[in-house]
């Protein structure tokens, strides 16, 4: 199987005013983003809000996807669960449908042992999806802030030697020790992508993780930039690549959101640190631009005003230092950025 490296959008699920999916809306996406360069697309991934699709929407979804890629590009399916039934059965449908790879993450909830995460989930995907299609690749997504259980390297390694269709791994654990270790256990040929936007950089210029390319959030906004970033480090240009990073660190810096919310209660003022999640802050930017509804399926809603306002800054950091990163979607999807920006009445109405 031929490596798998360079940039692929972990795509936003749109939804229209009535909570639907908007797949006019996704068909427009993903033209803007096979027009940019991109290797491939995610769909039904945690940017997408797959915990809150039903399964027969995600089926439908990455089948349209499938079905507008049109073979423009590679279609990595997400189609992980917490029940190994679930996954396997939906893993197959996505490659019945044409998918080139599915990526499973696993196991939140109900946190299995890194062993049992291989020999009672992962390689029974695996096998199950080599049987429907020996040329589909199997990705893990090892991401332990969400699922609260980890996959250690040395049991990816034993999978990988087990499943030859299991070529590469999303690492979201933002250890780059256990990157390095996964890279000297499986060698030089097996695919690291990145699973964080803000550690792409580190992990691809890295000698002892060499990474191969990025499932990007932020993609779904500057996958121009990202892909000229990821491409000149693949090409060993660290310069084009480190100079690229600096102008878009405002925005890796926000695919998770950190502010502190003072709420009234009883006449007492109580402040807290919220976070809000992927895909809060990148939907919330994207509705700012005119580009997106904004609009998430509980439990997952409208964001407080003070990130809408500090996603806003670094849009307007960005624009102002750097708009060349942001102007692709000004010819593409008809707007004014500049005025978008500056809009304050639809920033304001993006707040909870």
């Amino acid at each position: 199987m031929k490596k798998w490296q360079g940039v692929f959008t972990a795509l936003v699920t749109p939804f229209n005013g009535k909570g639907e999916i908007d797949y006019h809306r996704l068909e427009k996406n993903l033209e803007f983003q096979i027009s940019q360069g991109v290797t491939g697309v995610v769909p039904v991934g945690t940017t997408g809000e797959s915990p809150t699709l039903k399964w027969p929407e995600h089926i439908h979804l990455i089948k349209k996807v499938i079905e507008v890629v049109n073979g423009r590009g590679l279609v990595i399916a997400g189609t992980g669960s917490n029940s190994t039934e679930e996954a396997t059965e939906n893993s197959i449908k996505a490659v019945e449908n044409g998918a080139n790879a599915v990526l499973l993450v696993g196991g939140y909830y109900n946190k299995p042992s890194s062993e049992q995460l291989r020999r009672y989930y992962y390689e029974l995907v695996a096998d199950a999806v080599r049987q429907e299609n020996p040329e589909a690749v199997v990705i893990p997504y090892i991401i332990p802030g969400r699922t609260s259980c980890q996959f250690f390297p040395i049991d990816l390694a034993i999978l990988a030697e087990n499943c030859p269709n299991v070529v590469a791994v999303k690492e979201a654990t933002g250890d780059l020790n256990n990157m390095a270790e996964i890279r000297r256990l499986l060698g030089p040929e097996f695919s690291i992508l990145s699973g964080d936007d803000n550690l792409t950089t580190p992990m691809i210029a890295s000698a002892t993780i060499t990474g191969n390319g990025v499932i990007s959030v932020m993609n779904n906004l500057v996958p121009k930039a990202i892909v000229e970033m990821v491409d000149a480090f693949l090409a060993g240009d660290n310069k084009t690549g480190q100079g690229l990073d600096t102008k878009l660190t405002p925005l890796f810096n926000l695919i998770t959101a950190k502010v502190c919310v003072t709420r009234t209660f009883q006449g007492r003022l109580y402040q807290t640190e919220e976070k809000f999640p992927n895909p809060c802050a990148i939907k919330t930017m994207m509705a700012g631009l005119g580009i997106d509804s904004g609009l998430m399926r509980g439990p997952l809603g409208l964001v407080s005003a003070s990130t809408v306002n500090l996603l806003r800054h670094a849009l307007q950091q960005v624009w102002g230092n750097n708009p060349e990163i942001l102007e692709p979607l000004e010819g593409f999807y008809g707007i004014n950025i500049a005025e978008r920006l500056n809009d304050e009445k639809s920033w304001q109405a993006l707040a909870a």
